[in-house]
């Protein structure tokens, strides 16, 4: 079994694409139960943000699972295999393994460094096992992803160089103020994002904030989280107030998972019919799909920073040493990962091995009890360990030199060299693993525990 990754992201397709091939968290389940209905897939995990959709699917045949996950993909998003293929990559075996820890590292993020991307793969991680789509492969491949982000994080600066793309789109946005402050802002969605929005924007000295929200409950709780910890006047409302408290706004802030818009035209125009203060209204779009009519960019006074704007800004590349530190790493993290599957997948043919040579050396013994039935049970017993020793000594050399061997490139081959030569049964090798653990609790520490756990879902 090997790991297929198809995937679009910001470094692959423009906004229009990623839009259609967004997947919302009520779609997510029947995605991953369709891949699932395919006889080549045993695994799936969905990774679904602002700026990338990639599946990550345990395969037994690249060619069928990879025309199974484009069809799945092609029904939901209306493109055909063509139209995604031209922004797609795929990726297989090891190179999905080490794309995986390059994204969890935050290094195929738009702002390099950035730590939301490791949070959403925690919860695509949570939802695969919730949704029983995550079996030993995936658990011990996303586990080790977390490892490996949080490792990056711990011990280089790439966090610290990499703003958030929040940040970067606040910084856009003064800009196009000027030296006018920003002190008045709307944030539209109150989810994970949007905690991060709030946060940035009070560190950034917004001192008057209103969150909004299609249920103000949870706008409201966000607002008395904000104000508690930042110490600023914030409320929450509903979205019936959007277009009143954007008049009065330096700058507005959109990061909710709808798939449709939210800010319209109209609502747009309503607030810049009720404005009185001469600097343009800057609207940061960080939704995906679009939170924010682009059309609503064209009206006078109105200036827009979305996704697509915030490619190839200074601002999201993280300090070279960091970015280095960080991929070696990652590099190092690799290696072991693949050298501990390596060895894990030749385990049970050495087990297998070793149980073929024990039920030979019984039937031997049970053979030499028919034919001496006058041997005493202390030279039977002795005769036992003998056989048994010799045994062990000529299997002790091949068995331990194949697990070296299986850490190499090609290191499957000399498993089944193995296999071969013993005429192990097709099968035997999978039986005696077959009720191995899952691995550890997905719930426990190590898939939690991250600096990213209120991230966008």
């Amino acid at each position: 079994m090997s790991v297929l990754l198809f995937g679009v992201s910001h470094r692959s397709a423009p906004v229009e694409v990623l839009e259609r091939l967004a997947v919302s968290d009520h779609d997510r389940p029947k995605l991953v139960d369709d891949l699932l209905s395919s006889r080549s897939i045993s695994e799936a995990m969905l990774v679904s943000t602002c700026n990338r959709v990639e599946i990550y699917a345990v395969v037994d045949a690249f060619h069928p699972a990879l025309e199974a996950v484009g069809g799945v993909l092609g029904d939901h998003s209306g493109m055909t295999i063509n139209e995604m293929t031209r922004h797609a990559y795929v990726r297989y075996s090891e190179a999905a393994v080490e794309h995986l820890f390059t994204v969890a590292a935050g290094l195929d993020s738009m702002v390099v460094g950035e730590q939301q991307i490791l949070g959403q793969i925690r919860n695509a991680y949570l939802n695969a096992d919730a949704n029983r789509s995550a079996g030993r492969v995936l658990h011990e491949l996303a586990q080790q992803a977390l490892r490996v982000g949080k490792r990056v994080h711990t011990e280089t600066g790439i966090d610290r160089a990499g703003a958030s793309v929040v940040s970067v789109a606040l910084h856009r946005a003064a800009a196009v103020r000027g030296d006018a402050p920003m002190r008045r802002a709307v944030v539209v969605g109150a989810g994970a994002m949007g905690a991060l929005a709030t946060a940035q924007l009070a560190r950034e000295g917004v001192t008057d904030m209103v969150v909004i929200n299609r249920t103000i409950d949870n706008a409201e709780h966000l607002a008395g989280n904000v104000a508690a910890n930042h110490g600023i006047n914030v409320r929450g409302a509903g979205l019936d107030e959007l277009p009143s408290v954007m008049a009065a706004a330096d700058v507005v802030v959109t990061c909710t998972g709808s798939v449709g818009t939210v800010v319209g035209v109209g609502e747009v125009h309503s607030a810049l019919a009720g404005r009185i203060c001469p600097e343009p209204l800057v609207i940061c779009d960080l939704g995906l799909p679009r939170n924010v009519d682009p059309v609503a960019g064209r009206l006078p006074g109105v200036h827009i920073v979305d996704i697509e704007g915030l490619r190839g800004d200074s601002e999201t590349q993280a300090a070279e040493n960091d970015t280095l530190a960080a991929r070696g790493i990652v590099a190092g993290e690799l290696a072991d990962y693949l050298t501990h599957q390596r060895q894990a997948e030749v385990t049970p043919t050495v087990a297998a091995l070793r149980q073929r040579a024990a039920d030979v050396v019984e039937a031997e013994i049970l053979r030499l009890e028919t034919r001496l039935p006058e041997l005493d049970d202390p030279s039977r017993d002795e005769v036992a360990k003998t056989v048994r020793r010799v045994v062990d000594k000529l299997l002790h050399a091949p068995t331990v030199r194949v697990k070296q061997l299986a850490s190499t490139p090609n290191g499957d081959h000399y498993a089944e060299a193995l296999r071969e030569l013993f005429e192990l049964k097709p099968g035997a090798a999978e039986a005696v693993s077959a009720t191995d653990h899952l691995g550890p609790d997905p719930l426990g520490p190590v898939a939690g525990d991250t600096p990213a756990d209120a991230a966008e879902k």
